[in-house]
């Protein structure tokens, strides 16, 4: 990895991990927003953890999102919003839980609470094929210009000074979902695109003429957002995503979408 790839490691909150698995099924007053719904905050264009099929919204968030719903004895409800609006709704009550591919960082721990983490993942670069940016430390010190998903841990990197192993603020241009800032890479707007790893091979597959540089940028760890005053909510779904990881269904999930490498 380049000197300037970052860890970012999801703090893994379970206040209860004796929490009782029997009681996850019957929902106690007050734990969501709306009696007998969960609902969840993401934005649907992020692909494999969230993208629509149809009118449908599916994917790896949308999957554990369901199982977890199902260990609690309530109806998922997905709400397909902008991604940098997540954290400030399940912060105010609008959502019970934020589940987007969402990175764990001390920014966002001062707003919200995060779940144990289900997911890792690979922030990585998309460049045009024959483009003098060849690895990570190429578009640092270059001075290219950058798209980024407003809001996610990508535009938060990137947005950060050279030292700190970004770009800058100069030189980064926001979009608001991962899909846009790749037609802006097409055409010639932005020099590279910073997104997670498995969206960036989706966005690559379906467009001709770009790569993905081998370096990764940094590395991440995923997990869901829940209100700081909802802890019984914060112990109800650790409890269900410890029961969902012990039987395998949080692995099965993720190698649907994601398949081993042999």
């Amino acid at each position: 990895m380049n000197s300037f790839a970052k860890k970012v490691i999801a703090t893994v909150l379970t206040a209860a991990m004796a929490f009782s698995f029997a009681a996850c099924s019957t929902k106690s007053e007050g734990m969501t927003i709306e009696e007998g719904k969960l609902i969840m905050a993401t934005n649907a264009f992020f692909p494999p953890y969230e993208y629509y099929e149809g009118e449908t919204i599916t994917g790896i968030d949308a999957e554990i999102a369901q199982a977890v719903a199902d260990k609690l004895g309530l109806e998922l409800v997905i709400e397909d919003v902008s991604f940098d609006s997540i954290i400030a709704g399940v912060q105010s009550g609008k959502y019970d839980i934020g589940c987007a591919g969402m990175t764990v960082t001390e920014s966002r721990l001062q707003s919200v609470n995060f779940t144990s983490t289900y997911a890792t993942g690979i922030q990585s670069v998309i460049v045009a094929e024959g483009s003098e940016i060849t690895d990570v430390d190429t578009l640092l010190a270059g001075d290219y210009i950058v798209g980024v998903q407003s809001g996610t841990t990508g535009d938060i990197y990137m947005s950060s000074s050279v030292e700190d192993g970004g770009v800058g603020e100069d030189r980064v241009d926001r979009y608001a979902r991962g899909n846009d800032a790749v037609v802006a890479l097409m055409s010639g707007k932005v020099d590279a695109v910073v997104i997670d790893n498995e969206p960036a091979k989706a966005f690559v597959a379906a467009n001709e003429g770009l790569t993905i540089l081998d370096t990764a940028y940094a590395e991440e760890d995923y997990a869901m957002a829940i209100n700081k005053d909802n802890q019984e909510l914060l112990d109800a779904v650790n409890g269900a995503l410890a029961e969902l990881e012990a039987d395998g269904t949080l692995d099965a999930i993720i190698t649907k979408y994601i398949p081993a490498e042999s």
